[in-house]
C-alpha cells in the first residue's frame, strides 16, 4: 500500500527531511529524502521509473524520478540536477531541511515481463538515474533473467553518474560498459556515443530482448532505430519522456505530448505506443 498520495486529495504534500546530500557531479546531487511521518515511511513504496514531486515553499514544484532501490525502505533517493528555480532552491538546502512530497506518480518499467529474457538498458548521462532503480530489482533477483547488459554514456568520463556502483553491477551478474564522447588521458574503454556502443554488443537472442532507454530524445531515437535493426521488436522497447510535468495527474495540460499526458500515461511508455508522436520535431 502506498500512503504518501491521498486518493482523495493528490495535491496533498507530506513532509520529507533531507537525511543525506551526495554530490554526484557539478550540478547534480542526490538526495536521500525521509518521511517525517513514521507510519508513512513503513507502507511508502513505488515501482523503477516512477517519480515524486517535490515542493519547496515559495519556489513551487518539481518532478524528479526516484533513483534509489525499490525495496529500501525508510530512504527515497532522488538525483537532480540543478535546471530550474525549485531544483536550485533545493541545492542551497543544508542536509537536515524539510520539504514537501507528493507521490509515487506515473507508470513503471516492465521489470516483470523481462521474466526469462535478455534484458538491454541504454542510458545516456543523468538518464541513468531513472533506470538505477530497475538495475537494482533486476539484480536483487538475478537468476529470473537472461543476459543483463547495461550500456552508459557520457560527455566525459568525469560526467559519469555513480562510477562506484559499476563494478558492484558487474560482480552481481550484468555486463556493464561505458563509453564517452570525448576521451581524456587515461581513458582506456570505448569512446563515441553510446548508440554505436549499443550497435557493437553481442546480441544473442534479439528478438527474446528487452530494451530500457532513458536520456536525451535523440538519444533515445538513436538508440531505438538501432535496436531495431539488430532484431529487437518495437514492442519490446521502452523509453522514459520527461517532459514539462506540472500537476502529476493529467489536469493541467503541460506534459500533453500528442494524445499522451507524460505524467499520467507515462513517463515509462512503450515504445510502438509513442513512435508517430516522437517522430514530429519540436512536439
Amino acid at each position: 500500500m502506498t500512503v504518501a498520495v491521498d486518493p482523495h486529495n493528490p495535491w496533498l504534500a507530506r513532509t520529507v527531511r533531507i537525511r543525506r546530500i551526495v554530490q554526484e557531479l557539478p550540478g547534480v546531487a542526490t538526495y536521500d529524502l525521509c518521511f517525517d511521518d513514521a507510519e508513512i515511511a513503513r507502507n511508502y513504496s513505488f515501482r523503477p521509473g516512477q517519480f515524486n514531486m517535490l515542493y519547496l515553499p515559495g519556489l513551487g514544484e518539481t518532478a524528479i524520478s526516484i533513483s534509489g532501490h525499490p525495496r529500501r525502505v525508510g530512504v527515497i533517493p532522488h538525483t537532480i540536477r540543478e535546471a530550474g528555480s525549485v531544483t536550485t532552491g533545493l541545492a542551497g538546502l543544508p542536509e537536515n531541511s524539510c520539504i514537501g512530497l507528493r507521490g509515487p506518480f506515473g507508470s513503471a518499467w516492465p521489470v516483470e515481463q523481462c521474466a526469462g529474457r535478455d534484458v538491454v538498458l541504454v542510458a545516456g548521462g543523468i538518464g541513468l538515474a531513472p533506470l538505477r532503480p530497475a538495475i537494482y530489482e533486476l539484480l536483487s533477483q538475478r537468476d529470473r533473467y537472461g543476459k543483463l547488459i547495461l550500456l552508459i554514456g557520457a560527455r566525459e568520463p568525469s560526467a559519469m553518474l555513480y562510477p562506484a556502483e559499476y563494478n558492484e553491477w558487474r560482480d552481481a551478474g550484468m555486463q556493464v560498459e561505458v563509453t564517452v564522447d570525448r576521451a581524456l588521458d587515461g581513458w582506456n574503454s570505448h569512446v563515441g556515443v553510446v548508440t554505436a556502443l549499443l550497435d557493437r554488443v553481442p546480441l544473442e537472442n534479439p528478438s527474446g530482448t528487452l530494451l530500457m532507454t532513458c536520456g536525451p530524445e535523440v538519444m533515445m531515437w538513436y538508440t531505438i532505430q538501432g535496436a531495431i535493426s539488430r532484431g529487437i521488436p518495437a514492442d519490446s522497447i521502452y523509453v522514459s519522456l520527461e517532459r514539462n510535468m506540472n500537476c502529476a495527474i493529467g489536469l493541467c495540460g503541460h506534459c500533453q505530448l500528442g494524445h499522451e499526458f507524460i505524467c499520467r500515461d507515462g513517463p515509462v511508455f512503450r515504445y510502438d505506443r509513442v513512435a508517430s508522436i516522437l517522430k514530429v520535431d519540436n512536439l
